[in-house]
């Protein structure tokens, strides 16, 4: 689950539950590049924490990595379940950094019902809110990791809809052509299917909705198992299982671009970490994201080493 909440925050202090471990060192062979030149981050012990699903893990080792080559000794906390428990962790201390979503602090964590359709704006209304809970948002990426609704090939060419006005007005003519494949979460969400089918005037029958794990979903839509799946704009699969995605045409889901989120106070101790991952942050878009997400998801690699040869591909660090 993405944007999932481990709502037990007592599971912090544990190994399990919102998933806290004590974490390991990065120990990765690197020096600067074109970031970390003379070492602003000598000194620093930094602690960079993450969710647990695949660009989560990717991100959290590119920032590690970043942190590594400036001088820092990084400690990995990456992984933990649910969108909470890594929050918790950098407000309370436990960790000091992680790459966070712009819409997930702002619908999820400081309970706002609408999105702010600017992106740019929605980073200030969080950064913003944020500063009050002792964390600061570094500039946003490109990247923007939102829903989407997807079909595949032999629909899209039986249906032909590309926008979801389109699937809306499908499931109106034809309510038996418009199945679902969802996560649970996406099922009951405000920023999920409840409202989109508030927005867009569209009424899916619950019998023809259908609530799957994030993984599976993309192969029952692969397999037409649904004519329609939710999907990850910055997914891999959906480039490999050649899905085709719906336009988003009234702008209903949020923006949700990622962006560094630092503990105040250490940031405050050590400014050098914004200098050092802000030109890491502009590189990130969607299609670097699909790529590297492809090369876990699909090709079975490794998140930190895709993470370690991107930096590398880069020039960020050697």
């Amino acid at each position: 689950m993405r944007r999932g909440a481990c709502l037990t925050l007592a599971g912090l202090l544990l190994a399990s539950g919102c998933g806290l471990t004590s974490g390991s060192p990065m120990a990765d062979d690197v020096g600067p590049g074109t970031i970390g030149a003379g070492g602003p981050l000598k000194g620093a012990h930094i602690t960079v924490t993450s969710k647990e699903f695949t660009e989560q893990l990717i991100l959290g080792a590119i920032m590690g990595i970043a942190f590594q080559a400036a001088g820092a000794d990084v400690l990995d906390r990456t992984g933990i379940q649910g969108s909470i428990g890594a929050r918790e962790a950098v407000k309370g201390g436990t960790a000091d950094a992680q790459y966070e979503y712009t819409g997930t602090a702002w619908i999820t964590y400081l309970g706002h019902s609408e999105p702010i359709p600017d992106p740019q704006r929605q980073w200030q209304a969080a950064r913003d809110a944020d500063l009050r809970s002792g964390l600061t948002w570094l500039p946003p990426a490109r990247l923007n990791n939102t829903y989407a609704l997807a079909m595949n090939q032999a629909d899209f060419k039986k249906y032909g809809t590309t926008t979801l006005s389109q699937v809306a007005a499908l499931a109106a003519k034809d309510p038996g052509a418009v199945t679902l494949c969802v996560e649970s979460e996406f099922a009951n969400r405000a920023d999920g299917l409840p409202g989109l089918e508030k927005a867009y005037g569209m009424r899916i029958p619950a019998g023809n909705v259908t609530q799957m794990d994030t993984g599976i979903i993309y192969t029952q839509v692969a397999k037409g198992k649904c004519t329609y799946g939710e999907v990850f704009t910055t997914d891999g699969r959906i480039k490999s299982m050649n899905l085709a995605v719906m336009a988003d045409d009234r702008k209903f889901f949020p923006d949700y671009n990622a962006a560094p989120v630092v503990n105040s106070k250490v940031l405050k101790k050590w400014p050098a970490i914004a200098s050092v991952i802000d030109p890491v942050t502009r590189k990130l878009d969607n299609s670097v994201a699909r790529t590297l997400n492809a090369r876990v998801d699909v090709d079975g690699q490794d998140p930190h080493q895709v993470a370690l040869d991107w930096m590398r591909q880069q020039g960020f660090v050697k």
